[in-house]
């Protein structure tokens, strides 16, 4: 198996045009780039060769996009970022529950692209530096919740909850900053480094999908409230 380069990206895309004009402008700006066109072959080379993310298209011989999030994100750990339809939020949330880190529109601006490829893997790489050697430093415990940010791990009771990277990362965010109340704009500005745009559901979505892993009532939620108009809260006390 091949070592992680955190500089490598695999454009997972049938239409040749694009994937190469796609690759080309990545190269250009400092990456190392592959292009695989079917998604059978894609769940083997993400698998073998672990690059440090992928760039995802939904319509693909043989296997989908769906079907290769959902295959490889078990033992895949970097991140995946979803190329869907212009304004189709089904494609869009189906993405983020199983699995996908972000997701960019077609036809992709290469500029945007860039910008959320450098910010997904800056966020990556930093927290693995951050992480490299600590071992019980940065646990936040709410009663029988426990959240490990070195380890990038969650515990409700003695069970591991799993959590995709950006649902982590989100759940951190929320969690290191229990009791103040976070507005989309902050939460998209430190996690994807882009502002809110007003219409992007996917902070939403993972936090619909944190509730459930982490015990909270979705209906009646204690743990994670939404503050209509403000934002999001994370209880310390429940």
């Amino acid at each position: 198996m091949a070592a992680e380069d955190n500089q490598s990206i695999l454009i997972v895309e049938d239409d040749e045009r694009l994937a190469l004009l796609t690759k080309d402008y990545l190269q250009k700006n400092g990456y190392k780039v592959d292009i695989e066109s079917n998604g059978d072959r894609a769940i083997t080379k993400i698998l073998d060769t672990k690059p440090a993310l992928v760039i995802l298209d939904l319509m693909l011989p043989g296997a989908d996009g769906f079907t290769v999030c959902r295959t490889v994100k078990e033992k895949y750990k970097a991140p995946i970022l979803m190329l869907t339809a212009r304004s189709d939020d089904v494609d869009q949330i189906l993405g983020l529950e199983i699995g996908a880190d972000d997701y960019i529109s077609k036809p992709v601006k290469p500029r945007v692209l860039l910008a959320r490829v450098q910010s997904l893997l800056r966020r990556t790489q930093q927290d693995s530096t951050e992480n490299a050697g600590l071992q019980n430093a940065n646990n936040l415990v709410f009663g029988a919740l426990r959240i490990d940010s070195a380890r990038r791990e969650a515990w409700l009771n003695e069970d591991e909850i799993e959590l995709t990277s950006a649902e982590f990362d989100l759940l951190w965010l929320l969690a290191s900053n229990a009791g103040r109340i976070l507005d989309r704009e902050e939460i998209f500005s430190e996690l994807r480094g882009i502002e809110y745009d007003g219409q992007d559901r996917s902070v939403d979505v993972r936090i619909s999908r944190i509730r459930s892993k982490i015990g909270d009532d979705p209906i009646h939620p204690r743990r994670i409230k939404t503050i209509r108009s403000k934002g999001y809260l994370f209880v310390k006390e429940v």
